[in-house]
This record gives structure tokens, C-alpha cells and sequence, in this order.
């Protein structure tokens, strides 16, 4: 829910402040408030292909949904993990659902343009991956002979 809140409120301050195509220099030539509505996924691909993200984003929420209630209560890790891919999929899925574009701002110019909700995503992935790839190390040493 922190996420969710974050995110969202964050994109509305950047809707009520800026308009849109505005750059704001935070630190000059590399970090600047950028305000964006994204029609696309991660880097503008597949632009205007709302119907597959909205349905893509509600696989990924159920699937973390349902992965969340399964998992025991001390695997942490992978619950904030999967917390933050639900909290910046729902940000992201309700401007899809309110704008059909979602609001980006955060803007490192050497890479896109992106949001609070695309940052949570990539940590929570990281933090699932880098989970179960510790988790896949502790079964393959039980195999060794």
C-alpha cells in the first residue's frame, strides 16, 4: 500500500505542477523532473497497446496475490518482494485505467524516463530473484555426491 500511495501521489504533484514535456534540473546533466504520459511499457515499447498491459497488469497482480498468501511467514524477502511488484503494478495500472498512458518523471537522461511504480517493480524483481537464486543454491549443494 506504501507503494501504491507513493507512487500516486507522487504523480499527481507531477500532473498539478508541471505540464507536460516540462524538464526541471534537479542536478544539471544528470537528474531532472521530466514530466512524460507514457503510452508504452519499460522504454515506450509496443506503444498504445493499453488492453495487453491492463491485462498484463492484472495477471501479474493476481499471480502476486496468490503468491503472497502462499508464501511462509519467514520468507521476508521475497514478501517485500512481491509487495513491491504488486504496489508499482496497481500505481501503474490505475493511470493506464484513468489515462490510458501512464505519468513518468524520473529522469536520469541516460536512460528513459520512468516512475516510483517502475522502481518498485525492478527492486521487487531483483528481490525475488536474487531470493530464489540463494534458495536454488542451498538445493543443488544437498544433490552434490
Amino acid at each position: 500500500m506504501a507503494v501504491l500511495l507513493a507512487d500516486q501521489g507522487a504523480k499527481a504533484a507531477v500532473r498539478l505542477l508541471m505540464y507536460q514535456g516540462e524538464s526541471i534540473p534537479v542536478l544539471p546533466s544528470v537528474f531532472h523532473l521530466t514530466y512524460i504520459m507514457n503510452p508504452g511499457a519499460a522504454f515506450g515499447i509496443l506503444p498504445n497497446q493499453n488492453v495487453l498491459f491492463i491485462i498484463t497488469a492484472v495477471l501479474l497482480i493476481i499471480g502476486a496475490l496468490a503468491g503472497y498468501r502462499k508464501l511462509p511467514a519467514g520468507r521476508n524477502i521475497l514478501r517485500i518482494g512481491l509487495a513491491l511488484v504488486l504496489g508499482g503494478a496497481l500505481g501503474n495500472l490505475l493511470d493506464r485505467l484513468r489515462f490510458g498512458k501512464v505519468v513518468d518523471f524520473l529522469d536520469f537522461r541516460i536512460w528513459p524516463v520512468f516512475n516510483l511504480a517502475d522502481t518498485a517493480i525492478f527492486i521487487g524483481v531483483c528481490l525475488l530473484a536474487w531470493e530464489l537464486l540463494k534458495d536454488s543454491g542451498k538445493s543443488d549443494k544437498g544433490c552434490e555426491r
